[in-house]
């Protein structure tokens, strides 16, 4: 970090961010940090005093990283909306109705509106108060009379009746924390409304720079609908310019993930970086003229902050913009050659704004794959060279794609559990497509207006994005495209990058040191991978998850797992998002899921179980040792029982309404209720269960039921 003091300013900055995150309630920290960071500054400024050559001094440096750790903190504390008296996370009473406005473009759902609101002030205790804290709303399409509802519009005030319900935590193991990611954007709460819960009261935009850019990304999308007549490639340019998914189709999308393109599906810095090149490239002539550069870099700075507006000022945008322009500047004014300097000056102005960007998996791997490719990616380019200038293209955007894989695939795999087998093959593709695609689309935009040159423009973007859809298609769809279910964890991550970054220094600087890091390192990372997979291969664990309204009861040996589930066949979605976390993080890569909807096949599996018993009203077997009964229905008319205790007795579709129903029935060791019943009817009988001391685990209030048998 020698030559790039942004780095280290940087760094400090992020401690302090993450002294904040671990230890909120300990501002006595940040204070001495404080204290020592000025005492060692004005110790060094004073041993320097009067000297005519100024060295060096590392106890000024130290004192001055130490005061922006405690900047970090307090930047840290003072963004933190929950720290507001007046938010609503510190309301205790019952509010009966708010008054909120839209603060981000709204998304359109299969069903519903997702809608951002800031409070301003609620109705409670019989009065109107002052009120803050943003909630997201999701927004019935449809009234009474199921007729479609207009789009809600950025700026719009509402009036809301009822109360926002705070966000759930994860309630499966390995589930993604869609509490904690939210919490990062100051929200902490959620409602779903029908249209006759809300009343528009009017249109005060809180921001007009972002109302001017809602508004110019509908008429983009405007111009797309018309120049674009096929949905799929309409669905590809809307997705890559404007960051709207709503008109992709699924297989579509799964393609793209397959074959490791997804990440061009969002808008993101990538995309940002895309057009920095094309430009830099575009305008290259303009370097040997007079002033050329200067006027390179408004050229450049026009059409990124263009861009960045066409996309309605999205976050990941919002952020490469601001981190492409300190580049732009920097090259200007004759400083290109500090590129890293110059990222870690970004990544500081930008944590300053937003500190808990650091969180973000994009702002992570955008600044890792643009520091992996400035630092290694022209000594991996100039290790071949190609007589023909089209190979030397080819490798040029091959040692960009290796290099931008190897920094970012542990973090990629930590995130998202996929590895794309042939990225080689799929990003330069990519690379070249969108260098195309994305100039096209900007030109389209901006000679809309002309007659028969945006009608020759939108065939083009066309064209370009049907060639692009079909050669990620035609990958996805090779043997093996991705591997799936890839587990780290955070010390196998960690270790994995010091492999990396030691194996590289080392290539770079033939330093024998790096050799020890990486070995070492690779060592390490070998015995957690070791202890990892043997403790999954001894496993058994009996688990009743939660999964929305439904039934999943799991029992797992090894790294074998039968999933007996009502869930329907088609609703993929609903299973990675609650249940393949799961049995990823277990190691699972056997899964059998008996589906118990179906009835014919559902018999046919769960006959596959030994010690398996199944009536109408309930299903009983053996495994492991262990007894599990799952009731569905407890009545009157045929009173059934068992001579034995049951070591599980899990209820499901209501089946149970008193106590006493179970009497002279069963007796259970653990009684579990999960998510297929009616949340008041399952707080009532825990309540109850609690009085009487009777062992009961509700999914819904506690999480997922997990017994581990060995």
């Amino acid at each position: 970090m020698k030559g790039n003091p942004f780095v280290r300013y940087a760094l400090a900055l992020i401690a302090g961010i993450l002294l904040y995150v671990q230890l909120p309630n300990y501002p006595q920290l940040p204070l001495a940090t404080l204290f020592l960071g000025v005492c060692l500054l004005g110790w060094g400024m004073y041993r320097q005093a009067g000297k005519g050559i100024k060295p060096i001094q590392i106890t000024s440096g130290i004192g001055g990283l130490l005061i922006l750790l405690a900047l970090g903190w307090a930047i840290t504390y003072q963004h933190r909306a929950s720290n507001q008296p007046t938010n609503i996370v510190h309301l205790a009473d019952t509010l009966r109705s708010y008054e909120g406005v839209i603060t981000a473009q709204p998304e359109e759902r299969a069903k519903t509106f997702r809608v951002e609101l800031a409070i301003r002030r609620g109705n409670w205790r019989g009065g109107w108060q002052p009120l803050s804290g943003r909630v997201i709303v999701y927004l019935d399409k449809t009234d009474r009379a199921s007729t479609p509802q207009p789009t809600p519009r950025y700026g719009e005030v509402w009036l809301v009746s009822g109360a926002p319900r705070p966000i759930d935590p994860p309630l499966n193991p390995g589930e993604f924390d869609y509490k904690r990611y939210l919490s990062y954007r100051n929200i902490y709460h959620q409602q779903y409304l029908r249209t006759f819960e809300r009343t528009v009261l009017g249109v005060e935009p809180p921001n007009r720079i972002t109302n001017l850019a809602t508004v110019v990304n509908r008429w983009a999308d405007s111009v797309f609908t018309h120049q674009l007549g096929s949905r799929a490639e309409y669905g590809i340019v809307n997705a890559m310019i404007l960051g709207v998914r709503d008109d992709l189709d699924t297989e579509l999308y799964r393609a793209y993930s397959a074959a490791g393109a997804v990440h061009i599906l969002s808008v993101s810095g990538l995309h940002v970086g895309i057009l920095f090149a094309v430009l830099t490239y575009l305008l290259s002539f303009l370097i040997k003229r007079p002033r050329g550069k200067i006027l390179m870099a408004m050229i450049q700075l026009i059409i990124l902050w263009f861009y960045a507006l066409v996309t309605g000022f999205s976050p990941p945008v919002l952020r490469s913009a601001a981190m492409f322009s300190l580049l732009i500047v920097a090259n200007a004014t004759g400083r290109q050659q500090q590129l890293m300097n110059t990222l870690g000056a970004s990544a500081f102005f930008i944590l300053c704004f937003d500190p808990y960007a650091v969180f973000s998996a994009g702002f992570q791997l955008s600044y890792l794959a643009v520091g992996g490719i400035s630092a290694w990616q022209s000594p991996l380019y100039q290790s071949f060279t190609f007589r023909y200038t089209w190979a030397n293209r080819l490798w040029e955007l091959t040692a960009v794609a290796l290099v931008a894989q190897l920094i970012t695939f542990p973090l990629g795999v930590f995130y998202f559990h996929q590895f794309p087998t042939y990225f080689l093959l799929a990003n330069p593709i990519v690379i070249v497509m969108s260098e195309i695609l994305l100039p096209l689309a900007m030109a389209m935009l901006a000679f809309s207006w002309v007659p028969y040159l945006n009608t020759v423009l939108g065939w083009l973007l066309h064209k370009a994005a049907w060639i692009l859809n079909q050669a990620v298609t035609q990958i996805g769809q090779l043997p093996g495209a991705a591997w799936d279910g890839l587990w780290l964890s955070q010390m196998a991550m960690v270790l994995t990058y010091a492999v990396i970054f030691g194996g590289a220094a080392l290539l770079l600087t033939r330093n024998r040191a790096y050799l020890w890091v990486a070995c070492t390192s690779a060592i390490l990372l070998a015995g957690v991978t070791v202890r990892g997979d043997y403790q999954q291969g001894h496993q058994q664990r009996l688990a009743v998850h939660f999964l929305p309204h439904r039934t999943a009861v799991s029992l797992t040996t090894g790294h074998q797992s039968q999933l007996v589930t009502d869930i329907d066949r088609t609703d993929t979605r609903s299973f990675d998002f609650y249940l393949k976390n799961t049995f990823g993080q277990w190691g699972i890569s056997d899964l059998d899921i008996i589906n118990t909807g179906q009835k014919s096949r559902g018999l046919d599996s769960l006959n596959r179980i030994p010690g398996y018993y199944q009536t109408r009203e309930y299903g009983l077997w053996v495994w492991q040792g262990k007894t599990l009964l799952l009731v569905n229905k407890l009545d009157g008319r045929n009173r059934w029982r068992l001579p034995a205790v049951v070591d599980y007795l899990i209820i499901r579709r209501d089946a149970l309404h008193d106590w006493s129903q179970l009497t002279g029935r069963v007796v259970a060791k653990q009684i579990i209720f999960d998510d297929s019943n009616k949340t008041p009817l399952t707080d009532k009988l825990l309540a109850e269960a609690s009085a009487r001391k009777i062992a009961c685990h509700s999914v819904r209030q506690m999480g997922a039921y997990v017994a581990e048998l060995q």
